[in-house]
C-alpha cells in the first residue's frame, strides 16, 4: 500500500497533497520564468549571495502576485512571497538548495578550490565536483551559508493572513500574522523526502524532527488532535526508518513506539492509519528480533496481527489488507518456530498460506498479485525448510 502524505488534509485548502502540488499555475510560471531569464545567475551556487538579486526579483514577482491577489481577494487567506520562490506549492529549487539532493542545505559545506557548496554528506561521497568537475583538495564548513538556511526554515511558519470577517482598517484588509506549521510542515516533509532519495539521512532526520516539533506544538493548543495524531505517527514513523538507517537502533525504536502510541488513539477507519500502525508495530518486532529478544518481537508482532485480522473484518473486500495478514501470520509463525513451537509455527504458515490461496485479484491488481505469488513462495519454502527467518521488509 502505498504511503500517503500526512499533511494531505491539513495543509491545502482543497485537500490535495500539498507534496503532489509542484506545479504552480501557468500564469506563476511564465512569471518565474521571466525571472529566471534575467537573472540567472542567482540561482547558481557558486558561493554567491542569496539575497543578491532579491530585489528584480521581488520588483517582478510583486507584479505577478498583485495579478494573482486581484483575482483572488474573495480569499481569506493572502497567498506566502517568498522572495527564493519556496512555497507550499512549488517548492523549487533556489539558491539556498543542495544541487546533489535537490533539498535545502544541510551542514553546508564548501569544496576547493571551487568554491561550490552542497549539504556535507553529499559533497563527501565525490572526488570531483558534481557541478564543475574539478578535483576536490578540501571541504570547509560554510557556517555562514547555514545560518541562512536555517533562519529561512523558522520564519517559513509565519505567513501574512487576513481577518477572516474582512474587515478593513485605513481602505485595506486587516492583515495579521499567524503561526502555520502545517504549511511548514509539508515544506520540512517534501525536504526530507528528497533527502531520503538522496540517502542524506542526517538531512531527513533534521528536517523531520523539526516536522514532529511543529505538530507537537500544534496538539496543545489545536483541537483537531485526531489529525494531528496521524500526522504525528506518520512522520514519526520515517523519523524511525531514518534512525535505523543511521544505526541508531534505540532511536529507532523509540521514534516507532512513539508513532505506535498516537496512531493508537485514533479511530481504526482509515486504511492507511492501520497500514502505517501495523508496519510500525512489525518494524519494532523486527529490531527486537535481530537484537535477539524473541519473546518482545513476538509481543509487537502478535499486536500488529491482532490489528491487520481487525482490518480484515471490517474490509474483507480490501486484497491487499488480507496480503499484509498472512504476512503478519509468517511473522509470528517464525518466531514461534525459534521458540520451539514448532506445531503452533506450522499451523501459522499454513493459515497464512490459506488466505493467500483462496484470495482473487482482479486483472488491474498486477502488483499486488506480484506480491501476493512472492510472499505465497516464501511460505511454502518456510513449511520446506524449518531454518529460514521471515525477511525484514516494510510491511
Amino acid at each position: 500500500m502505498s504511503s500517503v502524505c500526512p499533511f494531505a488534509k491539513a495543509a491545502c485548502a482543497d485537500g490535495g497533497c500539498p507534496v503532489k502540488h509542484e506545479k504552480q499555475s501557468r500564469q506563476q510560471a511564465e512569471c518565474d520564468d521571466k525571472v529566471d531569464t534575467k537573472s540567472n545567475d542567482s540561482a547558481s551556487v557558486d558561493g554567491g549571495c542569496p539575497m543578491k538579486h532579491e530585489g528584480n526579483y521581488n520588483k517582478h514577482q510583486a507584479e505577478c502576485d498583485d495579478k494573482a491577489d486581484t483575482k483572488t481577494n474573495d480569499s481569506a487567506v493572502v497567498s506566502p512571497k517568498c522572495p527564493f520562490g519556496y512555497d507550499s506549492h512549488t517548492f523549487k529549487l533556489g539558491p539556498l538548495s543542495c544541487m546533489i539532493c535537490q533539498a535545502l542545505l544541510y551542514q553546508s559545506s564548501k569544496c576547493l578550490p571551487c568554491a561550490h557548496k552542497f549539504c556535507k554528506a553529499c559533497i563527501s561521497r565525490f572526488k570531483d565536483c558534481p557541478l564543475c568537475g574539478a578535483d576536490i583538495e578540501k571541504i570547509e564548513a560554510d557556517t555562514d551559508l547555514q545560518v541562512t538556511v536555517d533562519r529561512f526554515i523558522n520564519g517559513h511558519a509565519r505567513i501574512k493572513r487576513v481577518n477572516a470577517d474582512g474587515q478593513e482598517v485605513d481602505g485595506q484588509k486587516n492583515v495579521i500574522y499567524g503561526d502555520v506549521s502545517m504549511e511548514r510542515g509539508a515544506f520540512l516533509l517534501q525536504q526530507a523526502m528528497r533527502a531520503l532519495r538522496a540517502q542524506n539521512m542526517e538531512s531527513a532526520k533534521s528536517r523531520l524532527s523539526l516536522c514532529a516539533a511543529d505538530i507537537r506544538e500544534q496538539l496543545q493548543t489545536s483541537d483537531n488532535t485526531s489529525e494531528l495524531c496521524s500526522q504525528l505517527g506518520a512522520v514519526l514513523g520515517m523519523l524511525g526508518d531514518c534512525c535505523r538507517a543511521m544505526g541508531d537502533t534505540g532511536s529507532a525504536v523509540t521514534c516507532y513506539e512513539e508513532s505506535v502510541e498516537f496512531l493508537s488513539k485514533l479511530p481504526a477507519e482509515d486504511l492507511e492509519l492501520i497500514h502505517t500502525l501495523s508496519v510500525s508495530l512489525n518494524k519494532i518486532g523486527d529490531l527486537r528480533y535481530y537484537d535477539g529478544d524473541l519473546k518482545s518481537a513476538k509481543a509487537y508482532y502478535k499486536q500488529s496481527l491482532d490489528v491487520r485480522r481487525n482490518a480484515v473484518k471490517e474490509h474483507p473486500n480490501v486484497s491487499s489488507q488480507v496480503v499484509d495478514l498472512a504476512v503478519s501470520l509468517a511473522k509470528v509463525a517464525d518466531v514461534d518456530r525459534s521458540l520451539g513451537s514448532e506445531d503452533v509455527a506450522v499451523d501459522g504458515f499454513q493459515e497464512a498460506i490459506e488466505c493467500l490461496e483462496s484470495l482473487k485479484l482482479d486483472s488491474n491488481e498486477a502488483g499486488l498479485e506480484q506480491r501476493r505469488c512472492s510472499v505465497l513462495d516464501f511460505l511454502h519454502g518456510q513449511l520446506a525448510d524449518k531454518h529460514t527467518p521471515v525477511s525484514d521488509s516494510s510491511v
